[in-house]
């Protein structure tokens, strides 16, 4: 198993369905990996077109198998009483973490993807960039005179 950590840069989103009846909406992005969350800040009054510009970074433990390597990008609108779904983009990151265990890290340039709604009907599109590193092991294994295994 290979653990690393994964970078995501979220730049902005464009062309959003605009979730409130009057005025803009305050868009925030809750970004899933696996079992871990983090919640982008609130694009107050910034609409369909948000710009976020922020860093995320997950803890990655690749196993080279299983489908569970994936970003989910849930795009909700803020409101005072309940804050609604605006749309998600998905974002298979298992290729990218294989190339990063062979090359010593892996990058995703920013790139724009398709955000749906719950019908799968396209709502806009977010830009996000991704980048893998790597942990280095830093723990050597040696063998002691007395034949014993001792970490170092």
């Amino acid at each position: 198993m290979a653990i690393g950590f994964m970078e995501v840069q979220l730049v902005k989103a464009k062309g959003l369905h605009n979730a409130d009846i009057f005025g803009e909406m305050d868009p925030y992005v809750l970004i899933q990996y696996n079992d871990q969350e983090q919640r982008s800040s609130v694009a107050i009054g910034q609409g369909t077109n948000p710009v976020w510009n922020e860093k995320f970074m997950f803890k990655v433990e690749y196993l080279g198998s299983g489908d569970k390597h994936k970003l989910i990008f849930k795009i909700m609108d803020q409101d005072l009483y309940t804050d609604e779904f605006v749309g998600q983009a998905t974002i298979h990151v298992k290729d990218l973490l294989a190339q990063g265990i062979e090359n010593g890290g892996a990058k995703l340039q920013t790139l724009k993807y398709r955000v749906v709604r719950a019908n799968n009907s396209y709502c806009g599109e977010i830009d996000v960039g991704v980048t893998f590193t790597p942990q280095v092991e830093e723990e050597i294994v040696k063998e002691d005179i007395g034949g014993r295994k001792e970490r170092k």
